[in-house]
């Protein structure tokens, strides 16, 4: 299917794309960083000189020595050479890196598009929006960097979900914007002018709620190591509910700081997230469709699907780095999913284009 974008415009959608695919390799760079607990190897944070890396052995002695200086390596990493510090570094410098070159991606054309007076008084205001979580994203990265350069070598995994988040929501909300951009979506022949279903929109802003708190959770998970303790499905080790899961006191912070208790709620939430999305697809059965709105639910099925099998497989293997990462890919590809879906049902008129 053709998606038919105003020739002005098509320079500004390819633009806010290549941002998204940009959010989402900062992602999964961010995730493989998480997974091979490099986060903390960067322990300053300069906004011009970090972009520059150590460039001798004598300056990588030196970052070295600093790194020496916080608890990762004190207490964790003594047994750290050189060359395996590098390997950590790396994954941080490169994720950092990535952030930078996001920004001006955005900045430069930004500039460009409003001097020559191509974008709408409404897109200003999006992308200043846009600016903004970029802005606290950054931010936000090296707030929970230094939550773990004091006592604890570790990250906070509140803060660790504050990031992820954030990075996901500016994806949402770039992939939304450009979807905006969108002139006309071809439907079949015979289907109805009005396809707006209230029901099904408000479903899936209930899907997108749920997504989200269960992004939230994937990253309390990760960010208290909750993945390598009960390494079994579908039952908690022997027990449906194992009883780690109400072992702390009071109740509710086994929900929000006890590693069992986190893993049970992204277990569960996992099958909501499912069951939505079914219920939304057997809810949309009797109804006449687009071919896109088809597409839309066709391809949020598929998808997951395959990220609940890969949410049982991360758990049962012990999240392998690789099968996190692709775990990760997977929340951000149906999260696309439901913004894509979300869009092709909103409240709108498309119109058939024969």
């Amino acid at each position: 299917m053709n998606i038919l974008i105003q020739n002005q415009n098509k320079s500004i959608f390819y633009w806010l794309i290549s941002g998204c695919l940009l959010i989402f390799l900062m992602v999964l760079i961010g995730g493989i960083t998480r997974l091979t607990n490099s986060g903390l190897s960067m322990v300053e944070w300069k906004l011009i000189m970090g972009i520059i890396p150590p460039l001798n052995e004598t300056q990588w002695i030196e970052t070295f020595d600093k790194y020496k200086q916080f608890p990762e390596y004190q207490i964790i990493n003594t047994h750290f050479t050189l060359d395996e510090f590098k390997s950590i570094f790396f994954w941080e410098y490169l994720h950092r890196l990535l952030g930078r070159i996001i920004g001006l991606v955005f900045i430069i054309p930004f500039i460009y598009f409003l001097l020559k007076k191509r974008i709408s008084k409404k897109m200003i205001i999006q992308c200043v929006i846009l600016f903004g979580m970029g802005g606290l994203q950054g931010f936000f990265g090296w707030w929970m960097v230094e939550s773990g350069l004091n006592k604890d070598p570790d990250v906070s995994h509140f803060r660790l979900a504050i990031h992820l988040v954030t990075a996901f929501l500016t994806f949402a909300y770039t992939f939304w914007v450009a979807l905006g951009l969108v002139e006309n979506i071809p439907i079949a022949i015979g289907a109805p002018k009005y396809t707006y279903f209230p029901s099904l929109s408000k479903s899936l802003n209930l899907l997108l709620i749920v997504l989200i708190v269960q992004i939230i959770y994937g990253a309390f998970v990760a960010g208290l190591n909750a993945g390598f303790i009960m390494n079994t499905w579908p039952k908690m080790e022997n027990q449906w509910i194992n009883d780690a899961v109400f072992a702390i006191k009071p109740l509710w912070k086994n929900f929000t700081e006890g590693l069992a208790g986190v893993q049970f709620i992204h277990r569960y939430l996992a099958i909501i997230v499912v069951g939505l999305v079914v219920f939304v697809w057997f809810k949309a059965a009797n109804k006449e469709l687009t071919n896109i709105q088809l597409l839309s639910l066709k391809i949020m099925l598929t998808v997951v699907f395959l990220q609940f099998l890969l949410g049982v497989f991360t758990l049962l293997y012990a999240v392998p780095v690789w099968l996190g990462v692709v775990h990760q890919v997977g929340a951000f590809l149906l999260l696309a999913a439901t913004v894509f879906g979300m869009f092709v049902f909103r409240n709108r008129v498309l119109r058939s284009t024969y």
